[in-house]
């Protein structure tokens, strides 16, 4: 069954046009759920797309049990932001797992290295060491931006990774940036160039808003939310990684708490191995507010959720709802 609804446009400023195509939204049924049923979760998801204009919402459902999956836009590729840093993660374990990296090895992290995050925030003198477990945890469950761009230069750079996820056929998801680098895009300068000399306030908001449209249309770091469910189905079915290298990844996952998305609509006694990842907001537009992550059930029940929004001018806690509703309406429609 295959059901359509219309892609909306929204504009950046002076200089974007952000259009996108009517993209079908799918609900592949088996025999043993009904029909209505199916449904029913597909128009709330509809629905959901509808409430997130002008905004781009992009989403991917699977039941691993009944093996039905629901879609909307889920063939479009968004801005991943900290999603990445889930791949980044499993390739490094796959690097471990070939003997080429060792968990516990030491690296030398200089304080030129660091961007946002815990690691900045707690450091010390001009250098300080920490093992790859310590980054793996800090890339993670902390989201740490210093982390990710190590550990993306100890396993050979973004374009490592990229291989990895399609040497186990996952298209639709690249990682050619680390964090560091996307800072020129948003802010429209050079690398490592400085803002221009006495730049006025308005010149400086002007040049943020050309960053932004950028940023917006630039198809690096991206994912759509098909692939996204695929990564996370063959994660969860072993298919990346040894059974040890799997866990380790899914624990780093429950232990990401903050922010809580999808987790703050979900039911008590559902478990959520999740990655967000956010933008920062101009004004008021955020370019990426995404969530993407694994539900289970006590009694083995496994669900898949990828939710990817774009462009969007709702507000933090509209944005929030969003997600949380999202949560709700799959975990109790799928597992009364």
């Amino acid at each position: 069954m295959k059901l359509l609804h219309p892609f909306a446009s929204t504009f950046i400023g002076m200089t974007l046009a952000f259009i996108g195509a009517a993209v079908p939204a799918k609900a592949m049924m088996l025999s043993h759920m009904s029909d209505s049923h199916a449904v029913g979760l597909q128009n709330y998801i509809d629905a959901l797309v509808r409430r997130s204009r002008p905004g781009h919402l992009g989403v991917a459902v699977l039941d691993l049990h009944s093996g039905i999956e629901w879609q909307a836009n889920a063939e479009q590729a968004f801005p991943m932001m900290s999603v990445f840093k889930v791949p980044v993660a499993a390739a490094v374990l796959a690097r471990i797992e070939q003997g080429k990296l060792l968990m516990d090895q030491a690296v030398i992290v200089k304080r030129a290295d660091l961007e946002s995050g815990t690691i900045r925030d707690h450091f010390q003198g001009e250098q300080m060491s920490f093992s790859v477990r310590q980054l793996l945890t800090a890339t993670v469950s902390k989201s740490d931006n210093t982390a990710v761009d190590v550990l993306l230069k100890l396993v050979g750079g973004p374009e490592v990774v990229t291989a990895f996820l399609q040497a186990h056929g996952i298209e639709g998801m690249r990682v050619d940036l680390g964090e560091r680098d996307f800072r020129p895009v948003f802010d429209d300068l050079g690398p490592n160039q400085p803002p221009p000399v006495n730049e006025t306030t308005a010149q400086e908001l002007a040049r943020l808003h050309r960053g932004y449209a950028a940023y917006l249309v630039d198809p690096r770091n991206r994912s759509t939310p098909a692939a996204a469910i695929s990564f996370l189905r063959k994660l969860w079915g072993k298919e990346l990684l040894s059974p040890a290298s799997t866990q380790h990844l899914i624990d780093l996952m429950y232990a990401q708490t903050t922010p809580s998305r999808l987790r703050a609509g979900l039911p008590a006694g559902v478990r959520l191995a999740d990655k967000c990842g956010t933008s920062y907001t101009l004004e008021n537009m955020t370019a990426a507010f995404n969530d993407i992550g694994i539900l289970t059930w006590p009694d083995g029940h496994v669900v898949i959720v990828a939710a990817f929004l774009t462009a969007s001018k709702a507000s933090q806690g509209e944005r929030n709802a969003i997600f949380a509703d999202l949560a709700h309406e799959v975990a109790t429609a799928l597992h009364p």
